[in-house]
């Protein structure tokens, strides 16, 4: 979530991976149903849980932010939907101001079944993650590993999730990541581990380093060793054409996720090799100790994908 905002936008491999979907084709043409959408059936059905026409919502809020870490010759802004199911929080970045005041107050009281169905993409993800946060929270049992995160400022924080976040590629020096969500951090955490990348955003632009981002990163992802991408990729559409790709090819799939945190996890094996959940509250949102929630899975192909 620390991207500049796309319109688009100590862990083992012996942890067990959290996935009830089932298998889907590994090849590149169309599909009837996706993982996604067969865990979205799941859960509509009450197969993963109480059925979610009895889940309400009690709070909907959004999170605005604008950000120039000290030192740092760009920024950025963030906004996100957040929907509070007991004592689980769902969330789904969106363009800034792109969401009408109007979705808040009809997302409050309603039921998880209603809101799936909500025209809106964010809305029908938030609940979905507040949905999937209330049944199966973040821990040890569900899969996760915790990461703490040092107290610190902005950048010193920004710095410490991107080297968890890089640690989750198994690369050697010199392979090249595709970054789907650019992230300056994430750039150089990449760099430090002697990978080079292609940064990737709808906005096109520059890095902080001057270095050109592409707009097509679907494109892009053919010549790239492995895949680092946003979970902001799950609210604008463009996640699928990627998760189909690393099963095509058998490459890693890594996702740092704010959005959508609870919903990855339940990919792994199905095109995503590696989660970095992180729920609300974000680092950005707070200077003491915060904590990443890192899920593996397996990897089986001789690429170390996930197929």
């Amino acid at each position: 979530m620390t991207a500049t905002v796309p319109t688009s936008s100590a862990a083992s491999s012996a942890v067990p991976a959290p996935s009830s979907v089932p298998d889907v084709p590994t090849y590149d043409g169309p599909v009837a149903v996706t993982p996604y959408d067969d865990l979205v059936a799941q859960v509509r059905a009450g197969a993963l849980g109480p059925d979610p026409a009895t889940q309400r919502i009690a709070v909907a809020f959004t999170t605005r932010q604008a950000v120039r870490h000290t030192g740092r010759g760009t920024g950025y802004r963030n906004e996100v939907l957040s929907l509070r199911l007991g004592a689980a929080l769902g969330s789904c970045a969106v363009e800034p101001g792109a969401l009408p005041d109007e979705a808040l107050h009809a997302c409050v009281g309603a039921d998880v079944a209603r809101l799936l169905d909500h025209p809106l993409a964010a809305v029908r993800l938030a609940a979905l993650d507040a949905y999937l946060m209330h049944v199966t929270p973040h821990t040890p049992e569900h899969g996760a590993l915790p990461h703490p995160l040092p107290a610190g400022s902005s950048l010193e924080k920004s710095r410490a999730r991107a080297a968890a976040v890089a640690d989750l590629l198994d690369l050697p020096p010199g392979s090249v990541v595709l970054v789907v969500g650019v992230v300056n951090s994430l750039l150089e955490a990449l760099r430090a581990r002697g990978l080079d990348y292609v940064p990737c955003d709808l906005k096109g632009g520059t890095t902080e380093w001057g270095e050109p981002v592409r707009a097509d990163a679907l494109t892009a992802a053919d010549h790239c060793d492995a895949l680092l991408v946003s979970g902001m990729t799950l609210g604008n559409g463009t996640f699928e054409p990627l998760r189909r790709h690393a099963l095509r090819h058998d490459k890693q799939l890594v996702m740092f996720a704010q959005t959508g945190s609870a919903v990855l996890p339940r990919l792994l094996g199905h095109g995503v090799s590696a989660v970095s959940a992180e729920p609300y509250p974000f680092f950005w949102l707070d200077g003491g100790p915060t904590t990443l929630h890192q899920y593996r899975h397996r990897p089986t192909g001789p690429g170390g994908g996930s197929r």
